[in-house]
């Protein structure tokens, strides 16, 4: 009797989890755009943070001679990635180069402002004549 209990029970739990979604069970989702992150103050922090390797323009410090080297924030490469892989890559840094990672020093809010000023070094290609 208490098996068939249990059995009621989980598939209760199955059933509310269904309906209501895994979003509030503590499983990050990634669908929040760069465009909800606000660019001035994302520019801020990537000045006090990210400009060391990746330039005041986004396309790395000449001399610095990292291998890999700093990634150039500004090529369709990096511009054409979605938000959320951009995001996870400042989160989380990327293994075996000097991109680390920069999710004990900056909050989820603050990782999508800079990202937010990292999507104005896109390059506009030009238009038809």
């Amino acid at each position: 009797m208490a098996t068939m209990g249990r059995m009621v029970l989980l598939g209760g739990v199955l059933v509310w989890t269904s309906a209501v979604g895994f979003s509030h069970l503590g499983v990050k989702e990634f669908t929040t755009s760069a465009k909800g992150g606000d660019s001035v103050t994302g520019r801020e922090i990537y000045v006090n943070t990210c400009i060391l390797c990746h330039g005041i323009d986004g396309k790395g410090v000449r001399g610095l001679q990292f291998v890999p080297p700093p990634a150039d924030l500004t090529t369709l490469a990096v511009q054409s990635r979605l938000d959320g892989t951009l995001f996870r890559r400042i989160h989380d840094g990327k293994p075996n180069t000097v991109m680390g990672a920069w999710k004990h020093a900056l909050s989820d809010e603050e990782i999508w402002d800079v990202l937010a000023y990292v999507r104005t070094f896109r390059i506009e290609s030009p238009g038809p004549p």
